[in-house]
């Protein structure tokens, strides 16, 4: 059994939103440890559930422990949905889960470069290839790297700290994971480091940028929407304010019916709502689950229901 561990993030609330019917069928965009997916899948009898990661070592892990279930996982990126399952023959979901963000594993293993607190090569690439951390903090320009910290990371100190990375690069290439959290560090004002670590930001936007969090999440949310049947729930974890903030925006469109102009005496637009949301405000964790689970902080439940 491999090391990957992640404990699910508001999984109770998350099953019961689903309302997992024995012959569904059911997509899990984000396998991870397969902790959601395996309670998923046990729900299961004639049903089929389809477990998608874009990380090599969460496909091998998910793989191990959903064997035996009425499961089939996928390396893919969950914006492609659509093709996984059309290869598959399949046209609709009854269920689709998102949990976004790292996982427990990706931010515990050092070796894979998304922790300011553990040395490490600065890589941050889920999926393992493409550009990586490492190229993008020595290679773009300050006004290009402070551009990704303020829209990512929502840093104050956007351009300080990318002018300080352009500066340090030029004595010696920025390699490591602890190494850029220190240049980080150092050009943030003494006062503002007693907000959290003064790199969390910047490693943060950094991770969003290198993997295409926000373009991936901007293409699934319709992928799946549309690919939902009816009555089918398409529940989403996020972590972060971005993502959050384009989920409830995506689930207002969806939810929203005529749009002809307030003075118009009868509609001809024509439009009806595409769905209804499970409820309107966010579900967050329960305070016992913030006591086991510290990382569920800042973790948001949105559900929405396919009319």
């Amino acid at each position: 059994m491999s090391g990957f561990t992640h404990i699910p993030v508001m999984l109770s609330e998350v099953i019961n939103s689903l309302n997992i019917k024995p012959d569904g069928i059911y997509v899990d965009g984000t396998a991870g440890g397969a902790g959601h997916s395996s309670e998923i899948a046990k729900r299961l009898t004639t049903g089929k559930l389809i477990s998608l990661d874009r990380d090599p070592d969460a496909v091998k892990t998910a793989s191990e422990r959903l064997q035996g279930y009425p499961a089939e996982v996928v390396k893919s990126n969950f914006s492609e949905m659509d093709r996984v399952l059309n290869s598959m023959g399949i046209d609709g979901a009854d269920g689709i889960l998102l949990d976004l963000g790292v996982s427990s594993y990706q931010l515990d293993s050092a070796e894979r470069g998304f922790s300011y607190r553990k040395d490490a090569e600065l890589d941050m690439r889920m999926s393992k290839d493409g550009i990586s951390a490492e190229d993008l903090v020595n290679n773009l320009s300050a006004d290009e790297l402070a551009d990704i910290f303020r829209r990512y990371g929502e840093e104050r100190f956007a351009y300080k700290i990318a002018q300080r990375i352009v500066k340090e690069r030029t004595a010696m290439r920025i390699t490591g994971t602890l190494q850029l959290a220190e240049i980080i560090s150092s050009a943030v004002p003494a006062a503002a480091r007693r907000d959290g670590h003064p790199a969390r930001k910047c490693f943060q936007a950094l991770r969003i940028a290198v993997n295409g969090e926000l373009d991936s999440l901007d293409t699934a949310l319709d992928t799946a929407f549309n690919l939902l049947n009816k009555d089918g729930v398409l529940a989403i974890i996020t972590f972060h304010s971005l993502e959050d903030r384009m989920v409830k925006q995506r689930f207002k469109e969806y939810c929203t019916g005529c749009i002809c102009p307030p003075d118009f005496p009868v509609c001809v637009c024509g439009r009806t709502p595409r769905g209804r949301l499970l409820s309107k405000k966010a579900i967050e964790p329960t305070e016992k689950e913030l006591e086991d689970n510290p990382r569920s902080r800042s973790a948001k439940l949105r559900v929405i229901i396919k009319n």
